[in-house]
């Protein structure tokens, strides 16, 4: 057997770190060349992978070695993420791949605080990661990523989404409008304005676009089903029961609308001491994961209540909560681990799943 045949064959059987996948199963084998130097091996994956490079490039090393001794290896470590195909009629937005939609049947379970998160886990992978704030009556990203109180610039005619500290492209009404001032708008006006900032914003290449929804199952959802095109959805929740029953109707409505849904997030699972970190369950035990077991679909995480993330939320300093905090960044990253696997195998024509919504 030649040896590139031998080394495909041993690459073929590494597995990713925290998965059960395969360089063969994810087909990431891009080239391998002996030079004089050594082997080179490049590998292309269709999710960022920054958060696993090192271990596993370990995991190669250590393979390779057992199977040909010590044999100088070069890999190169390349993403292209794939763009999903969107429903019939509905226009693409330039420069967004996929787009999460982050959704909770009531308010108050975290969910603003999720999708922040989530997007900063993203960033800190290699993914290149945007936010749209659709709480048009609520706002607050621009506070938790620490943008609030900048304007959005504008260059022929559309706006140019806010940076937080360099890494993930914000667009928010907050940007529009006094803080201090009530949204008092109908549906419509609400539905517009969603549209707007979601089209009409210059978005820059992103893999991933996430839209903070708010609460419920009113106008935002359905123009979200109707004019968006939507990869999938997130589901926030907290474990007590009269969140459970919410949740089930946020479901339920991205079901009726054939919306994939990739899983749930439990959030405040744990409340955790800050003094002698004793955790306790006092939003009840276990709810997200018996959700998700019923709707057949992935349990993404458990996240804990903490002192930490509320004081950075607060504060716009989520990034750097989770530079600061390893155990903040890691439940963030393992649920945005598991949620990029999943839309990639999504991310492919489902587009015949959409069907019209007529209200009437």
């Amino acid at each position: 057997m030649m040896k590139i045949e031998v080394i495909r064959e041993v690459l073929q059987t590494v597995a990713l770190p925290q998965s059960k996948r395969t360089l063969a199963t994810e087909k990431a084998i891009h080239d391998i060349r002996i030079e004089a130097n050594g082997v080179h091996i490049d590998l292309v994956f269709p999710y960022p992978v920054a958060h696993i490079a090192d271990e596993l490039q370990a995991r190669i090393d250590a393979a390779i070695k057992a199977r040909l001794g010590d044999t100088p290896l070069f890999l190169q470590f390349d993403v292209v993420v794939g763009q999903h195909k969107v429903q019939p009629g509905i226009q693409t937005i330039a420069g967004v791949k996929n787009i999460i939609a982050v959704g909770s049947g009531k308010g108050g379970v975290g969910k603003s605080t999720t999708s922040a998160n989530l997007a900063v886990a993203l960033s800190r992978m290699g993914a290149r990661v945007g936010v749209l704030d659709a709480d048009i009556y609520g706002p607050s990203q621009p506070t938790m990523l620490g943008v609030a109180g900048q304007e959005p610039k504008q260059h022929e005619g559309r706006l140019i989404p806010v940076m937080a500290e360099g890494q993930i492209q914000v667009m928010s009404v907050g940007f529009l409008v006094d803080p201090d001032q009530a949204m008092i708008w109908r549906g419509p006006m609400v539905s517009q304005a969603l549209q707007q900032l979601l089209f009409q914003s210059q978005w820059d290449d992103l893999d991933y676009l996430i839209i903070d929804l708010p609460p419920g199952t009113g106008d935002i959802q359905l123009t979200l089903a109707q004019k968006i095109p939507v990869t999938g959805a997130v589901v926030v929740t907290t474990p007590q029961d009269i969140a459970l029953i919410d949740a089930r109707k946020a479901v339920n409505m991205f079901q009726k609308v054939n919306i994939p849904i990739f899983g749930v997030l439990e959030n405040m699972s744990m409340h955790v001491c800050s003094q002698c970190g004793h955790a306790e369950a006092i939003f009840g035990h276990e709810g997200g994961k018996i959700l998700a077991e019923q709707l057949s679909v992935p349990l993404l995480g458990q996240l804990p209540l903490t002192l930490p993330i509320r004081q950075a939320a607060d504060a716009g300093k989520l990034v750097s909560l989770q530079r600061q905090e390893p155990e903040v960044a890691r439940l963030y990253t393992d649920a945005a681990w598991q949620l990029v696997q999943l839309l990639a195998d999504k991310s492919k024509d489902f587009s015949h799943r959409f069907p019209k919504i007529v209200v009437e």
